[in-house]
């Protein structure tokens, strides 16, 4: 199935790539990049991007995940007194499974006990489970409150904050309750990087490599020359990456915001084989980008095993993973358990498989009606 053409960029920014825009009309929102360099409380930082795009707002909910409360968590509650709004906060235990029906219902409950209305809105401070969780929870809340996203993690910055897909896990698959609902402001601060665990950062490398394979041929080969500077969290390439990332999203969300035209399929670049490898291994055994790594690799051999690229793809994915220090395999992959996992995956159509499979750098298309005997090679060459 193709995939409509990349159009004029959807994105903005500054000179110094500080503020991208999400151009979706009158929902358009920003996404502003700082390092630490603005104050919090300042018309530059948090407080004045939050004040302008909140409007009337007269209470923040923030949910936050409980590994981050005493840093980012307090820092931006901090911020919000200089806006006068009531500030109540909820914590949520880190990791994947509290991406559940169980936390929903919960949260739900928590935001009834702080008296929220629909002049609250909610802050959601953490990485991409406490976004996912607490955007659902502001999309259904009384039918929808306003949100800021905060991400504090790598993946969550270049990904999930951005775009407004919101969700929960079910046992049988992963996001497969949720909502659009998009944000009102992202803000993303890259001094939260400076206490991620090292495992968790590297993970968010993989959905940052994935927007070279999938629409920016020039970023990839930027990423070839400076990963060795990301890694060390330098915060020039850093910010640098964090902002092509950015508007590689902010761009295809624009163009394709609810999946209708089949051009936001390309954010789901090796997510398929992913969301099959975290749900066989259980959720939480394996960090989401880690998976995504593994799916990107499955993805590109099934493009191969389909004759739709060459192996030198291959070769460059492997070699920018590698030299972000994320896995390339997974001993433990079942093709059969995997398939059946799939076979619930939101991107089947009638009954059938189809994957993003890449037939260049920077360009990849929406593939229906593969054999499965192809899926299972590509599976098993990643063993």
């Amino acid at each position: 199935m193709p995939i409509p053409p990349r159009t004029e960029s959807a994105a903005t920014s500054t000179a110094d790539a500080s503020v991208i825009t999400v151009e979706l009309g009158d929902r358009s929102y920003p996404i502003a990049i700082n390092s630490g360099e603005t104050g919090l409380a300042d018309q530059a930082g948090f407080a004045g991007h939050a004040q302008a795009a909140l409007g009337d707002c007269t209470h923040a909910i923030i949910i936050q995940d409980k590994a981050v409360a005493d840093s980012a968590g307090v820092k931006i509650a901090k911020s919000l007194k200089q806006i006068d709004l009531r500030v109540s906060v909820i914590e949520v235990a880190s990791g994947e499974t509290s991406k559940s029906t169980d936390r929903i219902a919960k949260l739900w409950n928590e935001m009834l006990d702080t008296a929220a209305d629909r002049r609250s809105v909610v802050i959601a401070v953490g990485g991409g489970v406490i976004g996912d969780l607490a955007g659902f929870a502001a999309a259904t809340f009384t039918r929808g409150l306003r949100l800021v996203q905060v991400p504090t993690t790598l993946l969550a910055m270049v990904d999930s904050s951005v775009g407004g897909k919101t969700g929960i896990n079910l046992p049988g698959g992963k996001n497969l309750v949720g909502a659009f609902w998009q944000p009102h402001l992202v803000w993303i601060d890259t001094d939260f990087l400076n206490t991620l665990p090292e495992r968790e950062y590297i993970s968010g490398l993989a959905e940052v490599i994935k927007y070279g394979v999938i629409e920016d041929a020039e970023f990839f080969e930027y990423l070839e020359t400076d990963m060795a500077g990301i890694l060390q969290r330098d915060p020039v390439p850093t910010r640098h990456a964090i902002a092509k990332s950015c508007q590689s999203k902010a761009r295809v969300v624009a163009e394709d915001e609810r999946e209708t035209t089949g051009r936001r399929a390309i954010l789901n670049y090796g997510h398929t084989f992913a969301h099959a490898i975290e749900s066989t291994a259980g959720y939480g055994v394996m960090l989401h980008g880690e998976a995504v790594a593994i799916g990107m690799q499955m993805a590109a051999n099934l493009s191969i095993n389909l004759g739709r690229c060459d192996e030198q793809l291959l070769e460059r994915q492997t070699e920018l993973l590698a030299a972000a220090k994320l896995p390339l395999t997974w001993k433990d992959a079942d093709p059969n358990d995997m398939i059946a996992v799939m076979a619930r995956d939101k991107k089947v159509a009638h009954g059938k498989l189809r994957f993003v499979l890449p037939d260049r750098i920077g360009n990849v298309e929406l593939v229906g009606d593969v054999p499965a005997p192809q899926v299972v090679a590509a599976i098993k060459a990643c063993r």
